[in-house]
């Protein structure tokens, strides 16, 4: 069984052109594959509880909530994970939790805008303009390199290991909050000599806790050759939850959401949104209006 394990102003309201909204009342709002952006007030899920108000759930097994239970349901970089045969049923999911003209707010990496600007890296870097032929290689990993890595951060963390970084303002740009988080961890570790090795004690109560687990890996290390233990491991990684399965753009995601059960299919910007005062439950937005995640494809549509 696959873990999806994630781990990312003002109260103006922002216009939108969806023709029906939520009206402003008190939403019964939900937060799917919510990592660190826990919301006060809100029902948040996730594999991985990083607060006591998280509600622990692997989210392929279904939403834990009856049906027609809420008015909003968001999700960020969540369904890239899933395979891609397991997300038309996790939508469907979202339809069933939502009352109706409830709003749907799905946000995945915009593959026709992550494309787009690997085409132009790649034309101005083979015209030989200053600068480009580091915005290309970082335009490849921002395609490709979450699909295939085999250990944790992959090619992005040995990119901003580079000292000086020759690119930054491109990749800030591009990744906005997620790359100065990854700098400020990568600028850490090499500050400190890198990853700190854990001390005996720490292993000796890491093994008491966990023993079961522990002997378990142990007797698989005796009993596989090395190679089969090492594709062993690589398995464990890639069905981790880290990995994208899949990619999408705003045809593909609303021919998905239609298929669904949903209607009115609508790209939205970050801070726009039939969700009122959208812009003021900062997830895809920090308080001082940055946006989280610039390279994203921000979607909503309607449960009828």
């Amino acid at each position: 069984m696959i873990t999806i394990q994630l781990s990312w102003l003002g109260s103006r309201k922002v216009g939108c052109s969806v023709a029906t909204a939520v009206p402003a009342r008190q939403l019964r709002c939900l937060n799917l594959g919510c990592g660190r952006r826990v919301r006060p007030g809100w029902q948040n899920v996730d594999a991985v509880a990083s607060a006591p108000s998280v509600q622990k759930h692997n989210l392929l097994e279904g939403i834990p909530y009856p049906d027609n239970s809420f008015d909003v349901a968001y999700h960020s970089h969540l369904l890239e994970h899933f395979p891609r045969k397991d997300a038309p049923q996790f939508l469907k999911e979202c339809h069933r939790v939502l009352a109706s003209g409830g709003i749907l707010r799905v946000v995945v990496p915009d593959l026709e805008n992550i494309v787009r600007n690997y085409l132009r890296a790649l034309e101005f870097a083979k015209r030989g303009k200053a600068g480009w032929n580091a915005n290309y290689d970082w335009m490849v990993l921002e395609l490709y390199d979450q699909a295939v890595r085999s250990e944790s951060g992959g090619g992005w963390n040995a990119y901003l290991c580079q000292d000086p970084l020759p690119n930054w303002e491109f990749v800030q740009q591009r990744t906005g909050v997620e790359a100065r988080e990854m700098l400020a961890v990568v600028r850490s570790q090499r500050a400190t000599g890198g990853l700190r090795k854990p001390s005996l004690p720490s292993k000796l109560h890491f093994a008491f806790t966990h023993f079961p687990r522990v002997l378990k890996n142990k007797w698989t290390h005796v009993l596989l050759s090395k190679a089969d233990y090492d594709a062993l491991q690589l398995g464990r990684f890639r069905r981790g939850g880290e990995i994208h399965q899949w990619m999408y753009d705003s045809y593909s995601l609303a021919r998905l959401l239609r298929e669904a059960g949903f209607q009115d299919p609508r790209k939205m910007s970050a801070t726009q949104s039939a969700i009122p005062n959208w812009p003021s439950h900062c997830l895809d937005n920090e308080p001082d209006g940055s946006i989280c995640k610039p390279d994203s494809l921000f979607m909503e549509a309607r449960k009828p």
